[in-house]
């Protein structure tokens, strides 16, 4: 019997390590979006159609061709679960895609044009782990509960308000775990290094001149992410995008992405 007994116990190992794996979190990315707005940013006026910061469905940076919601949802990548509208006063639409070949969702807030300081303010607070915000989605297969406030990456997509006012706060970071940025509005290297350095998040990807933050930078420097590329490979992709989308060539789009300090 004891041979018995002894394999028994290697065993309940295993099977405790399929568990342990089977409940394993999904990666979340919890992006924030400030809606174009010729009325309230100082941003180079666009149509009155794109640039109005109370209508997300055709936004520039929402609803157009390349704004985040209309560009997720024709990636053959990416499905969209949910759509939620007038989620609280200063988000008019969210948004949770889940990525189709692995347990990774993204999560995207749509904010009114004229309240980009509120949608700053919250990307830095989530860049600092501070807040706690629970998700419930149906994949198609099951019941998930996204944890927003552990998001491994949090995404700034918008016009560079730090330009234009300053910050009436600076979150700080609030724990050890690890967190990374990306900040896709014109020059945003410059602009927002302190703050993020106070919340603690790794400047994954931003922006070193003016730029148009349109979603195919982000949708291709995901792919790179989730694949576990090394941040470089990462700024190659967004790089590589953008220069494709933008007619600008590769070295010229290199040179406006960055990463790390």
């Amino acid at each position: 019997m004891k041979p018995t007994r002894l394999c028994a116990v290697p065993l309940l190992l295993l099977l405790l390590s399929l568990c342990a794996v089977g409940e394993s979190s999904p990666r979340i990315i919890h992006v924030f979006v400030a809606l174009a707005d010729n009325a309230s940013q100082g941003i180079v006026p666009v149509s009155p159609m794109l640039g109005n910061g109370e209508d997300p469905a055709r936004n520039l940076y929402w609803g157009s061709a390349f704004g985040l919601k209309t560009f997720f949802s024709r990636s053959p990548d990416w499905k969209l679960l949910l759509s939620q509208k007038r989620l609280k006063p200063e988000v008019l639409e969210r948004c949770v895609f889940k990525y189709l070949n692995a347990d990774v969702y993204l999560v995207a807030d749509a904010y009114r044009g004229r309240e980009i300081q509120s949608a700053i303010l919250s990307f830095l607070d989530a860049a600092a782990g501070l807040g706690a915000e629970r998700i419930k989605v149906n994949d198609g297969h099951r019941e998930v509960i996204l944890d927003a406030g552990r998001s491994s990456l949090l995404a700034y997509i918008g016009h560079d308000g730090l330009m234009d006012f300053p910050l009436p706060r600076t979150p700080r970071g609030n724990n050890d775990a690890t967190r990374e940025a990306i900040v896709l509005a014109c020059a945003s290297k410059q602009y927002f290094a302190q703050a993020l350095r106070e919340s603690g998040a790794f400047p994954l990807l931003w922006t070193t001149s003016l730029m148009a933050p349109e979603a195919y930078t982000l949708k291709s420097a995901l792919d790179g992410w989730i694949a576990g590329e090394t941040k470089e490979q990462i700024r190659d992709r967004a790089a590589t995008a953008y220069a494709k989308y933008q007619k600008c060539g590769f070295n010229a789009a290199h040179k406006l992405m960055a990463t790390g300090w």
